[in-house]
């Protein structure tokens, strides 16, 4: 967890000078949060069931092609599609959907944890775009550019909605022993 809080203070640094979001547009965003990694992790689950069903057809196909080439006389035409990047993209995709999927419930309650799980996601994506560049037939550099502008962007969003989740800066109200309400820094 220490080199994902360093992570974390690096790109707060990076991010600082990012264009802001208004108040109202970063509480719109916590309220979507949850929604959006529940929505994610059931999306990533139905994505590494498609990669591995992509992956079992073709390996299947090979294996035909080769028996048949075997059957005539010829020699394996095509080796497997089970490669390591096939393997290291499920296990990436699938370790992203539990993760999403555990967020909800604490993203619901705001707590700072559900946050660091989404920005854990957030930065498995990333590993998963460079990964996926090594996987044919899976869109080479421009999956790679889109990827990782697509974490640029999110990670933006994610870190503009972090003081809903520290509770920096906001206000929040106690209440004493003698029923007085009043407004404290947190």
């Amino acid at each position: 967890m220490a080199l994902l809080k360093q992570a974390e203070d690096g790109l707060a640094d990076v991010f600082k000078g990012a264009p802001k979001l208004s108040d109202s547009t970063r509480e719109t965003l916590v309220k979507v949060w949850p929604w959006l990694a529940l929505i994610g992790g059931l999306l990533q689950l139905l994505a590494a069931w498609a990669l591995y069903s992509w992956a079992k057809t073709a390996n299947d196909f090979v294996d035909y092609a080769n028996s048949l080439s075997r059957t005539f006389g010829g020699e394996e035409v095509v080796s497997t599609r089970w490669d390591l990047w096939v393997w290291i993209a499920l296990a990436m995709l699938v370790l992203d959907a539990v993760i999403l999927l555990i967020a909800y419930p604490k993203l619901k309650r705001r707590e700072k944890s559900g946050w660091d799980l989404l920005f854990l996601a957030s930065l498995i994506n990333v590993v998963y775009g460079v990964a996926s560049l090594f996987i044919d037939g899976r869109g080479g550099i421009g999956s790679l550019f889109f990827s990782l502008l697509g974490s640029a962007v999110g990670l933006w969003l994610l870190f503009e909605t972090r003081s809903k989740y520290t509770g920096a800066g906001e206000k929040v109200a106690v209440h004493t022993d003698i029923d007085k309400k009043t407004d404290i820094e947190a």
